[in-house]
């Protein structure tokens, strides 16, 4: 696996998003402003809360089939690496993190089976078209630290994942959880949310590179960023936290974060978060507070340290 200059593009695109000239010039424009080769593609079915069984994956709040595949091919036509990432949002707005149910069935109670036998259709869904459009990886769930002591039916998904797509599978889990997943020998990279304090990394890459050695497996941070607010830096996951504006902060995080990470060679690239599909206009940028670094000063940290790095680098598992 050569080593991801990632960026996630197009979460919470809802029907038609991709079908707007906008939406493939802002694709281009994240390639050319943060020198990215590899595009993950994040899509946010829902349920309706927590506890409900059924994942809704057809509707309005998510793109279209023909859409999807006409912009992965749009992104390989500009030299793009695809990663496909079907994920889930609770329409109540519960974070996934807290999808749960009773380990144990109890008569008229939601249970597990249920639910894993929809978000499993979910992924073979997605599976297909990941394998149709020749997407190098794909993330099988992300941040749903409830359901990951299900090691059996996550086994099970996975095993069913392959039978449609042959590429490299990962599942992304949350931060401060890389050892809460004892089915990491199931997957063929390790990847987390790499949301943790400026301050933190050192500490954090010396926790993650014990929990993941025994598996000799590649690993990837999936998801990181900073929204360009004061306070931010130091939580960087709190995307409610209401700071001030500060792009200069996100810079900063995102200064550190590289810095600590390029000295492990055992990191092997990033999914940034989050590049949308329809941009603010640049001239508004430094107004704006959110993840996005389109026209702020971590634009230019994050292409200098990805086009510092030669194209065909290779990951190094830890040792």
């Amino acid at each position: 696996m050569n080593y991801i200059k990632g960026f996630t593009y197009g979460w919470m695109s809802g029907r038609g998003s991709f079908r707007s000239p906008e939406a493939r010039e802002s694709l281009r424009l994240m390639q050319e402003r943060t020198g990215s080769t590899t595009v993950i593609f994040a899509l946010a079915a829902l349920q309706d809360t927590p506890h409900s069984t059924k994942v809704d994956y057809r509707g309005e709040h998510i793109v279209e089939d023909d859409e999807l595949i006409a912009m992965l091919d749009y992104a390989r036509s500009l030299g793009l690496k695809l990663i496909m990432k079907p994920t889930v949002n609770c329409r109540n707005g519960t974070w996934r993190a807290h999808i749960n149910f009773f380990d144990k069935d109890v008569p008229c109670e939601p249970k597990w089976h249920e639910w894993f036998a929809s978000y499993t259709e979910y992924q073979l869904h997605y599976a297909r078209i990941a394998e149709q459009t020749g997407c190098e990886m794909m993330i099988v769930g992300c941040e749903m630290v409830q359901t990951e002591r299900r090691s059996a039916e996550w086994r099970q998904l996975i095993a069913d994942v392959r039978q449609d797509y042959a590429g490299l599978i990962t599942y992304n889990t949350d931060k401060y959880q890389e050892n809460n997943v004892k089915w990491w020998d199931a997957v063929d990279v390790i990847s987390s949310s790499g949301y943790y304090p400026i301050n933190d990394w050192d500490h954090q890459l010396d926790r993650i590179e014990s929990v993941i050695r025994p598996y000799n497996k590649p690993f990837f941070f999936a998801e990181a960023g900073c929204p360009s607010r004061s306070g931010s830096a130091m939580i960087p996951n709190d995307w409610e936290w209401a700071g001030t504006v500060n792009p200069g902060e996100q810079a900063d995080y995102y200064t550190a974060m590289f810095s600590a990470c390029k000295t492990r060679p055992w990191v092997s690239g990033f999914g940034l978060w989050d590049w949308s599909a329809a941009l603010y206009k640049e001239e508004e940028a430094l107004n704006h507070d959110g993840y996005s670094v389109y026209g702020k000063p971590a634009e230019h940290v994050i292409r200098e340290f990805y086009t510092s790095l030669p194209n065909d680098v290779q990951n190094n598992t830890v040792k």
